[in-house]
């Protein structure tokens, strides 16, 4: 029947913008909105926000459980770590993380979280299975990165103020070492094997790779993008494919993402993606790198094949962290 009503319906159908179904076979990326107080999260098969999350005040960092059944989030201004059922999208429980939490690692026994409390000069231990306190250690000013080594002997925290990398035994949960490295360092991550740390200073725009064993740097990494002042080069987040073939680094204000070759540390280029790049995830197979842009409000997406980026994801305001949960 061809009614001017049913023609109205369809006309309307048309113009109507659909909702997309978060897909249960796809993979997931969640996107932490520090000023929105939300996650986006993005379907990454269509590269599109399927869903938004009303969360706790300022999420910044972002992490899932082993079996990616629970999502764990720093909520910075209410001082305390949520803990979201991925499958109802619902905060079941808060964890006592301290003052101002704002990155953390979660141990590869999946019973211990490490917190960085970066209002109270410590690392705090939780496990998030008991939702149980079982230590907090006296680090330097301002703590932030964070990262556990894979074999889960080590983990390293970052003071922005102090300038250094502290490393704590996680059989003791006793300071063993501290690394100087250049100005507000911001984050850390080893290499898959475990030999190699790599860690962001921000105001030092400079990346430093750290011999594990010795606790020494071998190398540091400086960036130069012609026409942009070097002050507002300032290296935040990194990521390093597990082939070992590259590092990617987010360069902050200079809004570009460095690749640099993981073995011999040359830069071999800069990619331009939006305004102040704060954090980065790859997705499961390892072909997109994911950006969060935070002052531009998206996300930036890299195809590493073609070292290229192909699409900007408009989320919510301030993008912080990353967190990807494969299909």
């Amino acid at each position: 029947m061809n009614s001017p009503f049913k023609q109205l319906l369809v006309s309307a159908a048309l113009i109507t913008p659909l909702l997309l179904p978060v897909s249960a076979q796809a993979a997931l990326a969640y996107v932490s909105n520090e000023k929105d107080n939300s996650l986006s999260i993005i379907d990454l098969n269509s590269f599109a926000v399927v869903d938004t999350i009303e969360v706790g005040q300022r999420p910044r960092g972002i992490t899932f459980n082993h079996d990616y059944s629970l999502l764990y989030i720093c909520a910075s201004d209410d001082d305390t770590v949520q803990v979201m059922d991925v499958a109802t999208q619902r905060i079941v429980a808060s964890l006592p993380s301290g003052e101002d939490p704002e990155q953390f690692a979660l141990h590869p026994d999946g019973d211990r979280l490490y917190i960085s409390n970066e209002d109270s000069a410590l690392v705090t231990v939780v496990n998030p299975l008991t939702h149980l306190v079982t230590g907090q250690i006296d680090v330097g000013v301002e703590p932030e990165g964070m990262a556990v080594s894979p074999d889960g002997k080590l983990v390293v925290n970052t003071s922005e103020t102090t300038s250094m990398l502290h490393w704590i035994d996680t059989s003791t949960n006793q300071l063993i070492h501290n690394t100087k490295v250049d100005q507000r360092p911001r984050y850390v991550q080893f290499s898959k094997d475990g030999n190699r740390l790599w860690a962001s200073a921000e105001i030092g725009g400079t990346v430093s790779v750290i011999d594990v064993a010795s606790k020494e740097e071998l190398h540091k990494i400086r960036f130069n993008i012609r026409g942009i002042h070097r002050d507002k080069v300032q290296p935040v987040g990194v990521k390093l494919t597990s082939d070992g073939r590259y590092a990617f680094v987010a360069l902050g204000p200079a809004n570009h993402v460095a690749v640099v070759d993981a073995n011999t540390w040359e830069v071999l280029d800069y990619l331009l993606v939006g305004r102040r790049v704060w954090h980065m995830a790859l997705t499961p197979d390892e072909k997109f790198l994911l950006t969060t842009n935070g002052i531009s409000g998206d996300v930036s997406v890299i195809d590493i094949e073609r070292m290229k980026v192909t699409k900007s994801i408009k989320v919510g305001r301030y993008p912080w962290g990353l967190a990807i949960k494969p299909d």
